[in-house]
């Protein structure tokens, strides 16, 4: 399995904020999630991926090629479909306005399947761009960038402002975009159940460091959330059952609650304790909040 991106070590300094050494790798086949609160380093890190910014640190790759520290090479750019948080195109644009961009920026634009996709999400070419809601200028971004057939999807909060039957078809069509080979996706999002439905793997940042990279079923499948009384977590923490520093723990007034990696062996090892399954959000709380043990 090739490597459509691989980002090593990338740092990127502002006077107020520093992204740290950040490494995420989307694969043939894979989509990644990345998550993490505003301003922890999601956006500066694909716009440095985009060549939009520089970096003062770490590399970059794409499509096997490294990318300079200041751009990525316009044939790979025409491989890539992005989808960002804001609308980018001219308020006073219209539908037709946007294909006539599209036709001019990419090689391989494909009119008629804009059109097929403008048509589905019911837009005129007639209609203007500042007349869009926030969701349905999500789906005008997402039909701009499948409509050149890219490689591989950027998409920065692309189902923010969608009802969750808009949102489901969002993914139903990155699904379908999946399909093919030498297809991935790199998703950023808040929504987090989106990804537990569809990625293979999430990365997490937060005030610009990374805390975890992992499978989405370790997270959702096998991990999960012991729920102890007091003297239950500490034979739990005394027991020596998982690698040091893999525990989170959170305490409460009525109980202690630890994210443990796997909820099978915690078990069979305490068939006494209840463990849940645990889900992203609870797995991002407890790491980002929990006393590490």
């Amino acid at each position: 399995m090739s490597d459509i991106l691989k980002v090593t070590n990338l740092i990127k300094y502002y006077d107020q904020f520093t992204l740290d050494q950040i490494n995420l790798t989307v694969s043939d086949g894979d989509i990644t999630g990345f998550v993490g609160s505003n301003g922890a380093g999601k956006t500066t890190t694909i716009k440095a991926i985009l060549g939009l910014i520089s970096y003062d640190g770490g590399e970059i790759e794409l499509f096997g090629n490294t990318c300079s520290t200041s751009g990525i090479p316009m044939t790979a750019k025409q491989r890539i479909g992005v989808v960002f948080d804001t609308i980018p195109f001219p308020n006073d644009c219209h539908i037709s306005d946007v294909a006539a961009i599209g036709k001019a920026s990419y090689s391989n634009w494909d009119q008629s399947y804009f059109k097929k996709l403008s048509n589905s999400f019911g837009f005129a070419e007639t209609k203007e761009v500042k007349s869009l809601s926030r969701g349905m200028g999500m789906k005008l971004q997402l039909a701009f960038a499948l409509a050149h057939h890219p490689d591989f999807l950027i998409l920065d909060e692309a189902t923010a402002g969608l009802d969750p039957l808009a949102r489901d078809e969002v993914l139903e069509m990155l699904r379908d975009f999946m399909n093919k080979d030498y297809r991935g996706i790199l998703l950023s999002s808040h929504i987090t159940s989106d990804l537990e439905k569809i990625a293979d793997y999430v990365v997490c940042v937060d005030e610009g460091k990374q805390i975890f990279t992992k499978a989405i079923d370790e997270i959702c499948d096998i991990a999960g959330i012991a729920h102890c009384r007091a003297s239950e977590a500490e034979e739990l923490l005394q027991a020596s059952l998982f690698e040091p520093r893999s525990l989170r723990i959170i305490r409460s007034s009525y109980s202690t609650d630890i994210l443990v990696p796997d909820r099978i062996d915690l078990s069979r090892a305490f068939p006494s304790i209840a463990c849940d399954r645990t889900n992203l959000e609870d797995y991002m709380r407890f790491m980002l909040k929990g006393e590490i043990r």
